[in-house]
């Protein structure tokens, strides 16, 4: 494999399954990931791969069963505490957003929750703060690492969270990027929508996630290249949007570019040519995959 695409041998046997309708398709469970932005320095007349904002990325720790080892960005699966419990909202309303999401007003809200909540536990950057027109500071300190760790093994939901600080969310500080949904293979499935953020001043990054073993900002053309080369695994969305950010200047633009973004689902389908299985995800032809429709023989389904 030339580039860092992450895919695993198990990956061919269920494909076939699902194109042979053998297969039986899990439910995608709604999630949100943000790409935190962050401005770096350099000089006017640098190469534009040189310039723009920085990305906030993870790698997954080898030992997780899913996606192990590649970059990624904070995120995870809305908790459905969020739905309907009142949180102090700043920013655009809840139907506003169900409408930019297409969702409810209360899956709207759960997906934004799930988005800064995710943020904080794996980053230590929170989107939130004391009135509608401020971001708290200082998340470090061993009371807040209480409720952090409380939060992720969800003792603790975030609109609960929210009110024992008396936090406001700050939703105006995010905005939707793309959405996508894992394929109908996958035993684990998500419903993903990706946001965009930049780092709040005076907030700073750190390692706070137990399924990452590094952190680091990278400008999305170093990223992209990276992957490129076959220096860093990643999956299909997590290349997409690093290609989608490259253009950008600044976190500010990146920002404002997200409300004219088509929030239509990427979800990868099978279909059947010849003798081989084409797997390939809406718009994404770099991503294309094909295998196999019968298993070559002295081989065995994976």
């Amino acid at each position: 494999m030339s580039n860092g695409q992450w895919f695993p041998p198990e990956w061919s046997g269920r494909i076939r399954a699902l194109a042979r309708g053998e297969l039986s398709v899990a439910p995608a469970r709604r999630a949100a990931t943000v790409m935190l932005l962050r401005d770096s320095t350099s000089a006017p007349d640098a190469p534009a791969g040189s310039r723009g904002p920085s990305v906030h990325m993870l790698r997954r720790r080898t030992s997780m069963a899913f996606a192990g080892g590649a970059y990624a960005y904070p995120g995870g699966g809305v908790d459905p505490r969020d739905d309907d419990r009142p949180v102090r909202w700043a920013g655009p309303g809840r139907e506003v957003w169900a409408r930019r999401l297409g969702v409810d007003a209360a899956s709207a809200q759960a997906i934004v929750c799930a988005a800064v909540r995710e943020t904080y536990e794996e980053s230590g950057v929170l989107l939130a703060g004391e009135t509608a027109g401020t971001v708290v500071g200082d998340t470090t300190g061993d009371d807040w690492e209480a409720d952090r760790a409380a939060l992720v093994d969800r003792e603790l939901s975030f609109a609960e969270f929210l009110d024992r600080r008396g936090l406001t969310l700050r939703g105006d500080l995010l905005a939707a990027w793309t959405r996508w949904i894992t394929p109908e293979f996958e035993p684990k499935r998500y419903d993903t929508w990706f946001f965009v953020a930049a780092l709040p001043t005076g907030q700073r990054t750190r390692n706070s996630s137990t399924e990452a073993d590094r952190t680091v900002w990278i400008r999305p053309t170093d990223a992209a290249l990276g992957y490129d080369e076959g220096e860093l695994l990643m999956m299909p969305p997590t290349v997409a949007t690093l290609r989608q950010l490259q253009p950008y200047g600044s976190a500010a633009e990146a920002f404002e570019a997200a409300a004219g973004r088509d929030l239509a689902p990427v979800l990868a389908k099978p279909r059947v040519e010849g003798d081989e299985v084409v797997l390939s995800w809406p718009g994404q032809e770099e991503f294309t995959k094909r295998v196999p429709l019968r298993v070559p023989l002295g081989g065995g389904e994976r």
